[in-house]
Order: structure tokens, then C-alpha cells, then sequence
């Protein structure tokens, strides 16, 4: 992979779940900074996600020149380990020739936090050579969901596990664990789980004016959640949601 001269530093900028207020001062500052900010587009019906960058670059007043590029797809033929490791080498590839011929610092808006189940910080270490990387972190979206719902993320002294979707389709609740997060759950695998004596916290589009708040013993609230879910990704071609299940104490 060639790399276009003049890409020296890459800044990742945390952008919360894509509410203006959730940028950072710090962030604000990375992106006025910046000589470039790469925005990605990911096809029709996701104009949505593009124009949220968009709506907090111009709320920043940076005047850094906007760089897109298209997202590419995942190839569903591959194994998923296999299939990421592709997609991933691709994005990288997609960077290096959107950002030829840019001469100074780079900033690309992250949703969430940097560190937190995202891949950019992955991706940008494909580079070659790798750029000098700042991070800047973002509010997650555990902490959207907790502040959307006026809860604390543990229990007195209890651990907290976060997962994926995936993890607690293929393997269940996890033994010893009270109070469990879930991100990157397209095929909602709370319904894998026996409901009973578990509460969710579920939440979409948080801290968007579009922002939905469902909570209630699982049993109860599921079948709500699942056509919520479904009526809202139709509405909008997308969706990004993350829940909390916990364990209820049982009577002695």
C-alpha cells in the first residue's frame, strides 16, 4: 500500500452517538485544527449518518477542507473473522487514496468513543507507515444509554460485563455476571435469553432528538422492542441502539 506523502498525523475524534452536545471541547478544537476532516458515506439510505458529521463540523466553525469516501461492504461469503480482517484492509486502502495529496493533519469523526467496540484505531494501523495517532475520546454509548434512563451502570460492588450481540447469541448469558451491556446487536439476541428476572434498559438513536427509551422486565417489554426497533429502522435506514439487561435480586 502506497502512502500519499503528507499524512503524517491522524486524529480520532469521539463524537458521542452523534448529538452535537456530546463533542468534547477538546474535540471541538481537534476539529477547527485540522487541515482535513475524512467523512465516510455509507449508500442510500444512510444520508442520515454523513449529514450528523457534517451538522457538527459546521457547529464547530472548523473551516477544514471535508474529505469523503464511500464505505465499503462487508463480503458475507466469508468467515466472519476472515470477512473483517477484508473489510477492515479495504476501509485502510479507501483512506490512503482519499487522503492522497493532504498535507498536514487529519481528524475523522468516530461514533462513540475510539476505544470502545470500534475498529479505527485497527484500521489506521494498516496504513503504511502508520501516522501518528491521536485519540480523543467521545462519550460512549454506555454512558448515553445510562444518563438517557437515569440509572447507575453497577450495582453496589458489582461487575459490569460488555459484550456484543454476537457473544450472547452464540454463548448465552455469561456465568456470574449481574449486570450485562450489549453493543452491536443487529439480530437483537436478548430473545436467545430466558427472561425471567431480567430487566432491560434499551435505547436508539440516543441523545438525537429521534432518541427512543424502552425499560421494563424483559418479558414484558421484548415484543415491544422488537417492532420499535424494526419500525424506526424503516423510518430511517438505519439504526443504532445499545441495552443493558440486569439480573433482579430475587426474595430471600
Amino acid at each position: 500500500m502506497t502512502t500519499p506523502a503528507g499524512i503524517s498525523d491522524l486524529w480520532l475524534v469521539g463524537i458521542g452517538t452523534g448529538s452535537e452536545a456530546h463533542l468534547t471541547l477538546e474535540g471541538r478544537q481537534a476539529l477547527r485544527a485540522a487541515r482535513a476532516i475524512l467523512v465516510p458515506h455509507k449508500g442510500h439510505g444512510k444520508d442520515d449518518l454523513a449529514e450528523l458529521r457534517y451538522r457538527i463540523i459546521t457547529a464547530t466553525g472548523s473551516d477544514a477542507r471535508v474529505v469523503t469516501f464511500q464505505y465499503p461492504v462487508r463480503d458475507p461469503a466469508l468467515p466472519y473473522l476472515e470477512r473483517v480482517e477484508a473489510w477492515h484492509d479495504e476501509i485502510a486502502r479507501r483512506w490512503q487514496t482519499a487522503l492522497a495529496n493532504i498535507d498536514g493533519p487529519v481528524a475523522l469523526l468516530v461514533w462513540g468513543d475510539p476505544s470502545l467496540y470500534d475498529s479505527t484505531l485497527r484500521i489506521a494501523r494498516r496504513l503504511t507507515p502508520v501516522p501518528r495517532l491521536r485519540v480523543v475520546p467521545g462519550i460512549t454509548a454506555i454512558q448515553a444509554l445510562t444518563a438517557a434512563h437515569a440509572i447507575p451502570l453497577n450495582t453496589v460492588n458489582g461487575p459490569v460485563l460488555i459484550t456484543t450481540g454476537r457473544q450472547l447469541r452464540d454463548h448465552g448469558w455469561p456465568g456470574g455476571t449481574e449486570t450485562l451491556v450489549v453493543m452491536l446487536d443487529g439480530d437483537t439476541s436478548f430473545q436467545s435469553l430466558d427472561p425471567k428476572d431480567l430487566h432491560i434498559w434499551w435505547g436508539a438513536y440516543l441523545g438525537a432528538p429521534e432518541q427512543i427509551l424502552i425499560e421494563g422486565p424483559l418479558a414484558k417489554v421484548s415484543q415491544n422492542i422488537l417492532e420499535t426497533r424494526a419500525t424506526a429502522r424503516a423510518a430511517h435506514g438505519w439504526i443504532m441502539d445499545t441495552y443493558l439487561l440486569r439480573k433482579t435480586p430475587q426474595p430471600a
